[in-house]
């Protein structure tokens, strides 16, 4: 399940976000302002925190310019050879304002992480897991009963995330698996289709920090493996990059989530929220 790594990443004149990334607004629409409040239950989840006002949804992507990811890289070449973190820093706030044209339009880009997302926390919870879960679905628990750990997470891949011949696909697919080994890591006890809502919750928010730091690789990662003085270096400062992603993420997620069960439409805003923030955090170290 593995990504390339030796992509050159994406090329100039096309759209930062490319048409088959979905859109989370569209599919988990806010409720319009004037919209007849319903009662309120106290003991509902709180809404979650909404982001600053984003781009329309209609709003044409911008067009990736020559040079797109020229400061990313050089500041990634610095960090590759003196495994300086703040070269690190630097490279991931070129990758987000240069590479993606800011943090708003990197969200954008990342629509289809908060879609999978959802999907995700989903087959992860018992009474949302819908048709997959029917006798003979991809997660009826009766058929994989007594299956190994990564069988099950591999129905598991296969419900929330199919193959579509995309880059995007593989790289969620991969990041999905990674996410429910550590999630098995966090918690060696933990039953994957019987999950507590802290554990589901760390697998999505984790599913979408390694997706995030999977899209960085393909795009812009092999600078790291060129200019390390040995593959040895290179994979550790790959590395070093993950965890400060999941670092970041993790973070985002823990400022944001609240203590409750999440709705789908929470799971969805959660997510973008906590990516909006993560690309923000990069972004500010140009200032």
């Amino acid at each position: 399940m593995g990504t390339s790594s030796s992509s050159k990443g994406p090329r100039a004149g096309v759209p930062m976000v490319p048409s088959w990334v979905p859109n989370v607004d569209e599919a988990f629409p806010t409720p319009p302002p004037d919209a007849a409040a319903p009662q309120q239950d106290p003991n509902a989840t709180p809404p979650l925190p909404q982001p600053p006002p984003a781009a329309s949804p209609f709003t044409p992507a911008p067009v990736a310019p020559k040079g797109r990811f020229t400061s990313s890289r050089l500041a990634l070449g610095k960090f590759a050879t003196s495994g300086d973190k703040n070269r690190m820093r630097h490279g991931l706030a070129h990758y987000v304002r240069s590479g993606y044209g800011g943090s708003g339009t990197a969200t954008r880009r990342f629509g289809g992480t908060a879609r999978t997302a959802v999907a995700l926390y989903g087959a992860l919870s018992p009474g949302d897991r819908g048709m997959t879960s029917l006798p003979g679905g991809a997660l009826d628990t009766t058929l994989l009963s007594g299956r190994s750990a990564d069988e099950v997470m591999n129905a598991v891949v296969e419900a929330v995330r199919p193959i579509d011949g995309t880059q995007d696909a593989e790289a969620s697919r991969a990041a999905i698996k990674d996410a429910l080994s550590e999630l098995l890591t966090r918690f060696p006890e933990a039953a994957l289709l019987d999950l507590t809502e802290e554990q589901r919750l760390f697998a999505v928010e984790r599913y979408a920090a390694l997706d995030v730091f999977r899209r960085f690789q393909l795009d812009i990662g092999k600078v790291i493996q060129d200019k390390a003085p040995t593959p040895k270096a290179g994979l550790s400062r790959l590395k070093e990059v993950k965890d400060y992603v999941k670092e970041t993420v993790s973070a985002a997620f823990r400022k944001l989530a609240g203590a409750a069960t999440l709705t789908t439409r929470q799971v969805a805003t959660l997510t973008r929220n906590a990516l909006r923030e993560t690309f923000s955090v990069f972004e500010s170290y140009l200032q």
